[in-house]
């Protein structure tokens, strides 16, 4: 009988076995908010729907094992031979994440090889054909800068002073696609874009010159690109919501509504109501403008397109709620308009997606970035 391989040994002596049974919990068709309203009594609560989407809630179980494997990559691309110990793992990401990571290296050995035995303890790197296309990801970085740094300018255009807490733009840093150095690469390489300056004990992101041709917002951009802005025709909206001006988003209702001829008539003067740019300072406008409550909705949607997946988690955009003047009750004001956004409760995290940018669970439009990842992914055999 042959003997187990260094991999199966160490599985066999730390007791994997105990940690591969998962429970299972099927998620409802829907999801209810209680609001209250008036009746002849007085107030009492009623519920309200929230559709699913189970295409986007699949998009972020779809995410899971790309991520492990991304993950373990980058861990074993810093090390300075080019290969991590299996002991070490813990020691990177936890008790638990590790026993992810094992998961993942005994179940994609076309990316992951495990050598050493006998004297030598276990360790994992990548097989030649990983390492063939990961020296890729140089060149999708490379072509990434420019792209970032507009992005990054935006951000700061938006905000009502021109900064951003550094720790705030450190935290939605992994959605936006900035490397992990980019406060001391990226930052100081365009001195006429950024600087660091410390406010009121903390520092941050400041803008130094304002660029108007960057204050367009990716919606304006795609009306411009399907010919919409110079259309002139008289156009009714349709029973999905949609309707074709300057002023109109582009939605997607959730299965299982269905809008009543009121309501659609409502929504087109929604669609139709100008309102200010994103970019321009939030202070100037009163909140209970219903044109300064539809510019929050473009801010919003500006604010996902300049992510790389065009979603966010729920704390992450609820953190710059005094950068952006967000509304105090930001989810109920995603959720009244759930043909333009869907959060999903889906992961570890709430998500915000822009529903836009998806096909079914398939992001319509992808970064350099995102295209090398997939590649990479792509060597396991999985879509």
């Amino acid at each position: 009988m042959s003997k187990p391989s260094p991999y199966r040994r160490y599985l066999i002596t730390s007791g994997l076995n105990q940690f591969l049974k998962k429970s299972m919990l099927e998620e409802s068709q829907c999801t209810y908010v209680q609001v209250r309203h008036k009746s002849g009594g007085g107030f009492r609560p009623k519920k309200k729907v929230y559709h699913r989407v189970h295409e986007l809630d699949k998009a972020i179980d779809l995410k899971k094992k790309p991520a492990l494997i991304l993950q373990l990559k980058s861990m074993i691309q810093t090390q300075k031979y080019g290969s991590i110990l299996l002991r070490d793992l813990e020691k990177h990401v936890g008790f638990v994440q590790k026993w992810n990571l094992m998961a993942a290296i005994e179940k994609y050995p076309s990316i992951f090889h495990v050598g050493g035995g006998n004297r030598e303890p276990p360790f994992v790197m990548l097989t030649e054909k990983a390492k063939k296309i990961a020296d890729e990801e140089g060149e999708a970085v490379e072509s990434m800068e420019p792209i970032l740094v507009d992005n990054l300018r935006k951000l700061l255009m938006m905000s009502v002073d021109c900064r951003v807490p550094l720790e705030k733009v450190e935290f939605i840093q992994s959605a936006m696609g900035l490397p992990h150095d980019f406060k001391s690469n990226l930052i100081p390489k365009y001195p006429d874009f950024f600087s660091l300056k410390v406010v009121n004990g903390k520092v941050h992101l400041v803008l130094e010159n304002w660029d108007s041709s960057l204050a367009i917002t990716a919606r304006e951009d795609r009306l411009a690109r399907e010919g919409v802005l110079e259309n002139r025709k008289k156009v009714r909206i349709t029973k999905d919501g949609n309707f074709l001006g300057p002023n109109a988003f582009r939605v997607s209702f959730p299965p299982g509504f269905r809008p009543n001829a009121s309501y659609l008539e409502e929504f087109e003067k929604w669609q139709k109501m100008e309102f200010p740019s994103p970019y321009l300072n939030a202070r100037r406008f009163d909140v209970a403008d219903p044109r300064a409550r539809k510019r929050v909705v473009a801010l919003l949607h500006e604010l996902l397109s300049l992510t790389m997946e065009k979603r966010v988690t729920c704390a992450q955009l609820d953190a710059f709620h005094s950068e952006y003047l967000l509304p105090s009750r930001l989810i109920l004001c995603l959720i009244k308009h759930q043909g333009i956004f869907y959060i999903t409760n889906k992961g570890a995290r709430g998500t915000v997606f822009l529903k836009e940018a998806y096909a079914g669970s398939s992001l319509i439009e992808k970064c350099p970035l995102l295209l090398f990842q997939e590649r990479f992914v792509a060597l396991c055999g999985r879509r």
